[in-house]
This record gives C-alpha cells, sequence and structure tokens, in this order.
C-alpha cells in the first residue's frame, strides 16, 4: 500500500507510523529522517535545505518535494511506502499526485488520526525531560516518575523543553491547521481520506488503522 499519514502534532504519527510499516511490510518514510540522512551525507539536497537552514528560514518545497521523490524510488520502497511528514500542504500534496502519475501509481490511503486540541495541548505540554539524558522521557499524568522533577532512571533533573510549552504547542496546532489540514479536504476529494481516533492505548490506534486500511483496500 501507498499512504500517507496525517495528523496534529502529539496525535502519534512517529509511533503509529512505525507500526504500520512493520505491520504492512513497506518502508516509514519520515521527512524528518530524509533532512538528516541528506544533510549527513552531504547530498546536494541536504547541503541546500543546511543553507536555508542555517539562515533560520523555511526550507522550499521543491527541496523537500525532490528528497521524498529520492526516496520513494529506491528499491524498497517499490512495493508500497508510508509518508509522515509529507505531504505538509496541498502544493506538496499536488506534487506527489504528479510524481505517482508519472511512475503509473497512486496512492491507497490517507490516514488521519484525529486528536480532540485540548487533548494534543495536554501530551505535549506534559512532557517533561531528563537534562543528564534527553531520552528519559517522562509525563506528569500518563508516566509522572516517582519522585516529582526527578528522573526515575539517573536522578538527574526532569524539565519542559520550550518547545512543549502550551503557548507554543498551541502556535503549532495553528500552524498545522493553516498549513497542513487542508490536505485532508484535497484527498477526501479523491476519496482516500480514512479518520480514526488516535486516542487510548497505543495497540489500540495501532489495531483501528489496520482495520480502516484494510477496509480501505478492499475492493469496492
Amino acid at each position: 500500500m501507498r499512504i500517507v499519514l496525517v495528523g496534529p502534532p502529539g496525535a502519534g504519527k512517529g509511533t503509529q507510523a512505525a507500526f504500520l510499516a512493520k505491520n504492512l511490510s513497506i518502508p516509514h518514510i519520515s521527512t524528518g529522517d530524509l533532512f538528516r540522512a541528506n544533510i549527513s551525507r552531504q547530498t546536494e539536497l541536504g547541503k541546500l535545505a543546511k543553507s536555508y537552514m542555517d539562515a533560520g528560514n523555511l526550507v522550499p518545497d521543491e527541496v523537500t518535494i525532490g528528497m521524498a521523490k529520492d526516496r520513494m524510488e529506491q528499491s524498497d520502497a517499490a512495493g508500497g511506502f508510508l509518508l509522515d511528514g509529507f505531504p505538509r500542504n496541498v502544493s506538496q500534496a499536488e506534487a506527489l499526485d504528479e510524481m505517482l502519475k508519472d511512475e503509473g501509481m497512486k496512492l491507497d490511503a490517507v490516514l488521519d488520526l484525529e486528536v480532540p486540541e485540548d487533548e494534543v495541548v495536554k501530551r505535549i505540554a506534559g512532557r517533561r525531560v531528563c537534562r543528564r539524558d534527553s531520552s528519559h522521557v517522562f509525563h506528569v499524568t500518563y508516566t509522572p516518575p516517582k519522585t516529582e522533577g526527578v528522573c526515575d532512571t539517573c536522578g538527574g533533573e526532569l524539565y519542559q523543553r520550550d518547545d512543549d510549552s502550551e503557548e507554543t504547542v498551541r502556535t503549532r496546532l495553528e500552524v498545522y491547521h493553516t498549513q497542513t489540514e487542508p490536505i485532508i479536504d484535497y484527498y477526501k476529494a479523491q476519496g482516500l481520506v480514512v479518520t480514526i481516533s488516535a486516542l487510548g492505548k497505543v495497540e489500540d490506534v495501532t489495531g483501528r488503522a489496520m482495520k480502516a486500511l484494510q477496509r480501505q483496500e478492499a475492493p469496492q
């Protein structure tokens, strides 16, 4: 299957993408991973992206599209892929359609992870990270440390990252509503959107997603 995964920040896209890609035996293609890989390998697109990022500017759509195209043309993506973070806007969605059309392919589904805005804020603003080891992450509600403000693993101080503050989260949500959410209507017009609730346990969300995708894949 060829799938696009969409949803607001805090919806658990990265976690679900990894599980779904494994269950469907297709590669998980993340925009973040694409940028890191191209910059690390110092590809021409990576150098170009880094020049914009270093200047504090947004990376142009054509650079992101170029990276995605290169990745989708790799052999492991021949039988399908799951896109996470791309397309990010309608312009990129149109470019993806053109790319696939040129190869005689099409998307099978656009999986929309739905989460209430207040839950998104609660999920992200409640995160606390260890100053000694940022891989140690807790949550004030869901996975609180045994001692408030202290990492269970190493005893380091826990803190809230600047980009996890409620104000920042709401700004990120506004960007999502303005730039990315319109692609849902774009794909609804093509009959591709499958919306599921991203509330509950990770495995429950994965189960709902797999059932929804199987229905989408079944002959109409």
